[in-house]
């Protein structure tokens, strides 16, 4: 969330980047009236607290009867205006923490220029896309094959956009999961097992409501949400805290199912497991200074290209446009990886820094070592990776000529044993 003294002092700064995202800049005018009205009414409410204050002493020194009669009853019209203003107060209050919630962040200085997806350009691309002496099968028709993805009985089960594994797919699924966090451990990351379900709270301060809501799923009973990713828990267990400098940075790694509704247009990735309701994801997450969020947002990036460089997957560094950045984000890299069956690089990863944007949602504060008042943290999150894209660019880029798929050298260990996978 930003900060309304932001807004209030340099709106033209604000204005200036939201134009940037290609937002229209009409909701700066809107806050800036509302605060405006806001402080006019606490201005009068203040004045006349004051009088009242003022004249009550007044009261409690006469000794003229009728005289402070008249100053009581006078004081009563005086005590209603403070009534009706205070209402109106309350009003303002309201519509501002509707408002400004909704504004998203500022981005980054850095971020390139552009209108939308199609304006963003990868910077890198490390590995090069494996060469087939043979026509590689997108996984739709792979998977099924091996008998490994099952689309019937996900629709059977639940219905469109739901799939099964089975069997080795299965346990490629659980391994890439299971590698991942050791992989992450091992980069300094701090494993936490989470709920599943939050608060509307949580969402709130991670930034996902109210901007988000229509694609969120909701237990209207418990009033529980399940989480569309792990980074929404990770935001919130920190919730309200102050903490020490000489704590951060703070690192941890999570899994997660995350349950998000998926708003396909006819004819846009319906073929196979690429978008669903419910897909897994291991996250990455970090607390820091905000003189050192530039640095983590390197670090972050570098341990999620580790991760698809070990792997063996061909990857490209993609940063998003202004057009293109998320809700939170000042500066996001994509990692894209390519899928020689589907023919086409998939984001796996989104690596991000969000500044002090949830921080101020959660309020979410550190303690200055050397004193002094308590600061906003920084946030910044990253898939380290997110499935099933991952899962389809194994299962594309290992498959051989007869059908089978060969498990990554590094995967093997939580795989039983198995080396290939056959049909």
């Amino acid at each position: 969330m930003l900060d309304i003294n932001l807004i209030r002092e340099t709106p033209e700064v604000v204005r200036q980047a939201l134009a940037r995202r290609r937002m229209d800049t009409a909701v700066v005018e809107r806050v800036l009236e509302l605060d405006a009205r806001r402080r006019a009414l606490l201005t009068q409410v203040e004045a006349l607290k004051a009088e009242r204050n003022a004249v009550s002493r007044e009261i409690g020194k006469s000794k003229d009867a009728a005289e402070r009669q008249a100053k009581i009853d006078a004081m009563r019209a005086v005590g209603d205006q403070i009534t009706a203003l205070d209402e109106q107060v309350r009003q303002a209050d309201e519509a501002l923490a509707e408002i400004v919630p909704t504004i998203p962040n500022l981005p980054d200085a850095s971020a390139p220029d552009g209108e939308g997806e199609h304006d963003n350009k990868p910077i890198r691309t490390v590995g090069r896309p494996r060469e087939f002496d043979f026509t590689p099968l997108p996984h739709w028709e792979l998977g099924p094959k091996l008998g490994i993805i099952n689309f019937d009985q996900g629709v059977k089960v639940t219905g469109s956009r739901f799939y099964v594994l089975s069997g080795a797919g299965a346990r490629l699924q659980r391994a890439l999961i299971a590698w991942m966090l050791d992989l992450h451990i091992r980069q300094g990351y701090t494993e936490k097992y989470l709920p599943f379900m939050v608060k509307a709270e949580t969402l709130f301060a991670a930034g996902q409501l109210p901007k988000f809501r229509d694609n969120l799923y909701h237990d209207a009973e418990e009033d529980f949400w399940m989480v569309p990713t792990a980074e929404v828990p990770l935001t919130g267990i920190h919730m309200g805290e102050v903490l020490d400098e000489a704590a951060l940075p703070l690192h941890y790694t999570a899994y997660t199912p995350c349950f998000r509704r998926e708003k396909m247009s006819a004819g846009r990735d319906v073929r196979g497991i690429k978008r669903g309701h419910q897909f897994d994801k291991v996250e990455m997450y970090t607390y820091c200074l905000p003189e050192e969020s530039p640095a983590e947002l390197q670090r972050m990036l570098a341990h999620a290209e580790e991760t698809c460089a070990a792997l063996g997957l061909a990857y490209r560094i993609v940063p998003l446009c202004t057009g293109d950045l998320g809700f939170n984000a000042v500066f996001t890299y994509d990692l894209e990886v390519w899928a020689p069956g589907c023919g086409e690089w998939l984001e796996v990863s989104s690596v991000s820094n969000d500044g002090d944007f949830q921080a101020r949602r959660a309020n979410i504060k550190y303690r200055p070592a050397g004193g002094g008042k308590a600061r906003l943290v920084h946030t910044l999150n990253g898939s380290g990776l997110g499935m099933p894209r991952t899962l389809i660019a194994i299962l594309e880029n290992y498959q051989q000529a007869d059908g089978s798929v060969v498990v990554p050298e590094v995967l093997r260990p939580w795989m039983g044993g198995i080396e290939v996978i056959r049909p």
